[in-house]
């Protein structure tokens, strides 16, 4: 397995050109899978993890979530970047020391979040946050790569010129690749990536029918998909579950992984 240095490197070099796709895994075995379909990195997910244990997405304490980055980070070779939530604190300091525990998993990237319960940090303060963020990377010669959000299409703030406005800042505070989860037109993610250039764009898949390669061809470097393969395990699960209530049987996909095929990968 490579050391986490190996890993962090690799993932910087992943942002220099062109686009990659950032599935999300859930778990361990996830994350196994993941790799084994030939991914280059992965992500975490709040939602995702939350769910897995049974609490609703952004209710897990930080320790759940720093034991959760060890273990996505020890079963796979892969790069993982860590949904980090709003950084679990309000004040930059608060951000700046869990930022440091978070590093101490072996995470090659970490997101910091602009918005708590209510709403969106005021502007001064998101760009506080960010910089405290990048001070704690930079104190410990992590090399961690800083992934600064912003939340604002995700509670219903949709204007343009603010979200570009916001990204600006957090590039200038530091922040190694810049996030709007919520970007649903070519023109608009277009925008996005010219505007905070030459830093790399993270681009959320789901939003207006686009696929990777309509976003890559925007010039975004990376993809990710946040809860979506988590719902539609859950999904899967849950029509089996429904089936097995009502009817008493279980009936396969035809396409269904086999147990035999997942003992081998896990083996």
């Amino acid at each position: 397995m490579p050391t986490t240095a190996e890993k962090r490197a690799a993932f910087h070099a992943l942002h220099q050109s062109g686009c990659f796709t950032l599935p999300n895994p859930w778990d361990a075995g996830s994350a196994k899978y993941l790799q084994s379909m030939g991914f280059k990195a992965l992500a975490s997910t709040s939602a995702g993890f939350a769910w897995s244990i049974g609490k609703p997405d952004n209710k897990v304490t930080r320790d759940e979530v720093l034991a959760h980055l060890s273990a996505l980070c020890a079963a796979t070779d892969l790069p993982v970047n860590a949904d980090f939530e709003a950084g679990f604190a309000d004040d930059p300091e608060g951000v700046a020391a869990n930022v440091k525990l978070a590093a101490e998993t072996g995470v090659a990237g970490l997101s910091i979040e602009d918005s708590k319960p209510g709403g969106l940090y005021e502007h001064a303060l998101a760009v506080e946050r960010i910089a405290a963020a990048r001070s704690a990377i930079d104190a410990d010669k992590s090399n961690v790569l800083l992934v600064a959000r912003c939340e604002s299409l995700l509670v219903g703030q949709g204007d343009l010129d603010f979200i570009i406005k916001r990204l600006r800042a957090f590039a200038d505070a530091g922040a190694d690749c810049l996030y709007a989860p919520g970007l649903a037109d070519k023109a608009s993610i277009s925008e996005v990536v010219a505007a905070v250039a030459p830093k790399p764009v993270n681009v959320l898949l789901g939003f207006g029918g686009l696929t990777v390669a309509d976003i890559a061809a925007l010039g975004v470097r990376r993809v990710s998909v946040g809860g979506a393969l988590a719902r539609m395990a859950w999904s899967g699960f849950a029509s089996a579950a429904k089936e097995l209530a009502e009817a008493g049987v279980i009936t396969p996909p035809a396409d269904a992984v086999g147990g035999g095929a997942l003992n081998k990968l896990f083996g």
